[in-house]
């Protein structure tokens, strides 16, 4: 994405999400199976599972607003005198000090939508840890909520430590909370086809090695319901560990 932030204003949003590198499978499968590269802007076509009877597309209209990516840190407006450049610096810096890793991967079902996540407690807890560093790095350079974004959040089941989170950090699931997905659908009642796009994921990215948590990306909401787009990739430098 250009540098088209002259467009941006207060109620644009911000988000610290994980994206697979550009030339890599994942990316490539991710962003089919969503119709929509989010950092070159393309329309995709996506795949379509034979076990299905309704097109893809009709299953990812939320995932795909969104664009292919795992959330480090929840979608935020830029406090007061924070510019869209200062908040890539904080980034790129938090990135530089970061070594690259990977983790087993698949499709699973988290209530009523599949997505992708660790295959195993290792990889979670590096995926969690990754998140609870990348908030408290960036935590500060985030718009205080407003009365009513307070509201809508605490409008909700949730637990005293989530009540709590929500009232600190605008979200909920964060820190312990927190659990890294890479989301493949809507909220879908129907669980056979919720199984069919699981087996479908899987199937067709058996032979795609593990998934390289190489960088983040600053993905952006120009306006209010607008699809986000990946306007900056951070790439952590340092090498693989062993």
């Amino acid at each position: 994405m250009s540098d088209a932030h002259v467009q941006w204003n207060a109620a644009t949003r911000f988000a610290l999400y994980f994206a697979p590198p550009r030339e890599s499978a994942w990316w490539r499968a991710g962003c089919a199976w969503l119709g929509r590269d989010p950092e070159s802007g393309a329309t995709l076509a996506p795949p379509q599972p034979a076990e299905l009877e309704r097109p893809l597309a009709s299953l990812t209209v939320a995932p795909a607003r969104y664009g292919w990516h795992g959330t480090l840190v929840p979608p935020f407006r830029l406090a007061d005198g924070v510019t869209p450049q200062a908040l890539a610096a904080a980034t790129q810096a938090w990135a530089a000090r970061l070594a690259r890793f990977e983790v087993a991967a698949r499709a699973a079902t988290i209530g009523r939508f599949v997505a992708v996540c660790a295959a195993d407690d290792a990889g979670a807890q590096a995926l969690q840890d990754l998140a609870a560093d990348a908030l408290r790095t960036l935590g500060s350079l985030r718009a205080r909520q407003t009365p009513a974004e307070l509201a809508k959040r605490l409008d909700a089941p949730l637990t005293p430590r989530q009540r709590d989170y929500v009232e600190t950090w605008g979200y909920p699931y964060v820190f312990d909370e927190f659990r890294f997905h890479m989301t493949l659908s809507d909220s879908l009642d129907n669980a056979p086809v919720r199984a069919a796009l699981m087996h479908a994921w899987n199937a067709q990215m058996r032979n795609a090695g593990a998934l390289p948590v190489h960088g983040a990306a600053i993905y952006v909401e120009p306006q209010p319901g607008a699809p986000f787009v990946l306007w900056q990739r951070v790439d952590f430098q340092q090498e693989l560990q062993a």
